[in-house]
Formats: structure tokens, sequence, C-alpha cells
């Protein structure tokens, strides 16, 4: 294990998030927010010079990376990057407690979008700037920002965006990683750009544009209103519920629109398998709440559960209304797209749709070699045999999925502080696991859409805190991370 080098790229790292922290500084300076500029300041200042120190002390000789190095980084940095980006709200004292303000930022980072506020629009500005700006750094990834903007940066650095990119597949659009990694930003910039300003086209404010554009371009959530979306515009509405769609989509899809290669985008088997999910939820949830007599008619029902749809597969965790009120089918028809998620490639949580439909493929091809032992089955994905390798890795993936969160859902369901507060039911529990671990945000009972997860203990907000990470490292980085055999001596790599 190269210890230096990491190090050396942990002090790299907290050197970007200062300067990335002078964004929320110059928003608290512009509304004359004194504890804003101060808390920001102050934490500028230690985040700069302490990651200056580690790059002076410990610059290491060697600057390869390899696999195991780079699974550490990644575990490592989003640590890092979530404790550090927690003080502001710990020193301005919005946020009074660390474990809470900790709970806020690695929700904001992973963007997840489960927050501990009981009244956000107390919070100042520079604070919400902070807590949606974490959403669009972490949405494309930390170091897949590294990898685009730093110089000195090789293509052994796959290990780290391997780590780091959501997804059973993770492959480079150009031959040179750099060059990868840049296009991805460009059209996540793009992207994002388009969709401020539309939202200022349909009248909402500048800084109410920049943050809820930050929260869709992440998947994100975090809302700046007590009743998150559902004060806006129905074409507010409509445009945040296309651009959720719109960032859970496989981004390989616009690498392809975008050099004119429509007819390798159409060949992309998990975007219709997406959009045929989401077209299909949509228009069962419409027939199913429009006899409830809540909505004026067939179209504002429609926009109603395509906003709910949009926010739950695309991991966002924006609301229009408390969908905890539905009747049983479309909340069931939500939990399954919760657990089921977007597009691999993505900014988007979940399971992912490209390990969903090679689960079903390779069951498929089980269910063949039983009845036929002697014929040879091969799984296909987008026409092309998949390899023994990519199988496993889905099949141990969903295992330890599995594992993971009900270990967690029976750590929350312990939670003394939770079971005395009366915020223990299983729905609850359950719900903010699930919401949690895929990086959703709102969940069901006392985590649902106009609730928060304040009532939980400190201990369960460390849990789903892991819960949160392990969902958007996709598990493996945190678990390599915290396994003693990762840090032994080997002269392999």
């Amino acid at each position: 294990m190269n210890y230096s080098l990491i190090v050396y790229f942990i002090g790299r790292l907290m050197r970007i998030e200062a300067v990335l922290l002078s964004l929320p500084l110059l928003v608290s300076m512009i509304y004359k927010e004194n504890r804003g500029v101060i808390a920001f300041a102050s934490v500028i200042v230690i985040s700069f010079i302490l990651g200056w120190a580690l790059m002076r002390i410990f610059k290491p000789k060697d600057k390869t990376i390899y696999a195991r190095e780079g699974f550490v980084m990644v575990a490592l940095s989003w640590l890092v990057f979530s404790s550090i980006g927690a003080l502001p709200f710990v020193i301005s004292n919005e946020i009074p407690h660390y474990i809470d303000a900790f709970f806020e930022t690695v929700s904001g980072f992973t963007t997840t979008g489960a927050s501990i506020l009981r009244d956000v629009e107390s919070m100042s500005y520079g604070m919400l700037f902070w807590r949606s700006f974490t959403h669009w750094i972490g949405g494309m990834g930390i170091l897949v920002f590294v990898v685009a903007l730093l110089p000195g940066v090789s293509d052994r650095s796959i290990h780290i965006l391997k780590a780091e990119m959501p997804g059973p597949i993770m492959g480079k659009l150009v031959p040179k990683l750099k060059d990868t990694a840049k296009l991805l930003y460009l059209i996540y910039i793009i992207l994002t750009v388009t969709e401020a300003v539309l939202l200022l086209c349909g009248g909402m404010p500048v800084f109410d544009s920049i943050v809820h554009t930050f929260g869709t371009a992440g998947t994100g959530g975090f809302g700046i209103k007590g009743d998150s979306i559902a004060g806006y515009s129905p074409y507010s509405q409509w445009v945040i519920t296309i651009f959720m769609l719109v960032f859970g989509l496989n981004f390989n899809v616009y690498y392809f629109l975008l050099f004119r290669k429509f007819r390798e985008a159409g060949k992309i088997a998990e975007a219709w398998v997406f959009l045929t999910l989401v077209v299909v939820s949509a228009f069962t949830i419409t027939l199913n709440i429009l006899p409830t007599q809540e909505y004026s008619g067939f179209g504002e029902a429609l926009r109603y559960s395509a906003f709910q749809v949009a926010t739950v597969i695309s991991t966002t965790g924006y609301a229009t209304t408390n969908f905890d009120a539905w009747p049983a089918l479309s909340k069931a028809i939500l939990i399954v797209l919760m657990f089921i998620g977007s597009c691999a490639n993505s900014t988007a949580g979940g399971l992912k749709i490209s390990r969903v439909i090679i689960l079903f493929k390779s069951m498929g091809a089980e269910v063949r070699k039983l009845l036929h032992p002697r014929s040879v089955t091969s799984v296909r994905y987008e026409g092309k045999p998949l390899d023994k390798g990519t199988i496993s890795g889905v099949k141990t993936y969903f295992a330890f999925y599995i594992m993971i969160f009900f270990i967690g859902f029976i750590a929350v369901s312990c939670d003394p502080w939770a079971q005395s507060s009366g915020f223990n039911a299983f729905e609850t529990n359950f719900s903010a696991m699930v919401a949690c671990f895929n990086n959703i945000g709102p969940g069901f009972g006392g985590v649902g859409p106009d609730q928060c997860y304040a009532g939980y203990g400190y201990f369960t907000k460390i849990v789903l805190s892991f819960a949160m990470l392990l969902g958007r490292l996709e598990i493996f980085p945190i678990i390599l991370f915290f396994a003693p055999a990762t840090w032994k001596h080997s002269k392999k790599k």
C-alpha cells in the first residue's frame, strides 16, 4: 500500500474543497451573512493549510495508482470531504451538533437528500447554497472532477473511476481517461446550464433556479422550501420532472447523441427499459390516484404522478405532494422504483437498471440450463455476450446489497432514541433504510416527504450516513477500506 500517495492525494482534495467552499462564501458575502462568512472562511483556511501541509510532508516518489489504492482513495476522499463539509454548519451554529451536520453533508455529497432540518426556510442563503452545491459536486463524482481538471493524472487512474462511477460496467468513452472525464463534465455542465435557464424563463427566482438545478443535476433533492417544489408553478415542476429523468439516463446516450452516433444511442437497452418503466409507472399511478378526487383532472394527476415517479426512480427526492397518503398500489410502485433506481453511468442511485436486466437474464439462463443441461447458454446484453466476471460481479453485488440492507434495517430498528420518541414504526425504519441506501431521501411514515430524519438518535444517523456512502459508492470501496486485508503489505499489485 502506497501510504504516501494516499495521504498526498487527500491533501490535494482538501485544497480543492477549500476552493469549492469559496462559492458559498461569496453567496454569504452577497447576502451579508456574517456568521456564514466567518464559518466558510475559517474552514477554507483550515482545509487549505492542512491540505498544503500534507502535500508537502507526504510527497510520494511513486504516483502510480493501483486497484487497492484506488478503492482506498475513493472511500477516504468521500469521508474527508463530508467531514470537512460539515464544519460550516457547526461553526455557524445553524446545525449545532456535528453528527447532525455530518449526516446532512453526507446526504448532500451522496445526492441522497435526506435531511434532519425541521425548518429549512430558516437557514441562511450561504448554507442553503452549500447544501445544494454538495449535490452538484457529488453527482458526477468528486474524483471524476479531479481526473478531469488536475494535471499529472494518468490512465492508471481508471481504478478510482471504476470505484466511484455507478454501474456494473465502467469503460472509457474516448481513448484517454482524462478526456473521458472532461467529456462527462462538459455534458454535465451543459445540461445544468440548460435547466437553470429554463427555470429562469419560467419565472423562478435566480437563487432558487440555481440551487434547484444543483439538486436536479446531482439527483439529490435538497429543497429550500418547506413544501419542496409544491409551491412553484406547473411549468417549473414539469421542467424539473424532465431533467430528473435526463440526469437519470446513462450519460453514454448523450455522448453518442453529441457525436451524432444515433444508432449506437438507440442500442442502449438500459435507456429504453428506464423510459418504459417511467411511462408505465406514471400512467398506472395516475389512474390509481384519480378516484381519490384530490386532483382536478387527468392532466393534474398526471403531473403529480410523473413528478413523483421521476423523483423516485432518479433517486432525486424532491416532492410536490405527500405521496405517503396515496393508495397502496401507488406506494408499492414507488417503493419498487426506489430499489431499482436509474441507469448506470448517471448521477442517480439504486441498484441500477443494467444490473436488474443482467440479473433477470442470468436467471433465465439458469432456468434454460436446468431444462437443457447439455446446452450452452450465455447471457447477452445489448447484443453482446457478457463474460463470466461481469455476471459474477453483478450477482456478488446483489448478495452484498441484500445483506447490508437487512443489517442496516435491523440496526436502525434498535435505536432506543427512536423507540422512546415513537419514531420506530416498521414502515418508517424500512423506508428510511431504503431511502438512504438507495440515495433517494424521503421515504414513508415518519420520514415521508413532509417529514425529516431529526427524530432518529445519533447512532441511527451514523448508520444511515454510512448506508448513504455505501449506496453512492456501490458498497465495495467502503467495505475494502475497513477490511484489514486491504492494509496488509503485499508486493503484488
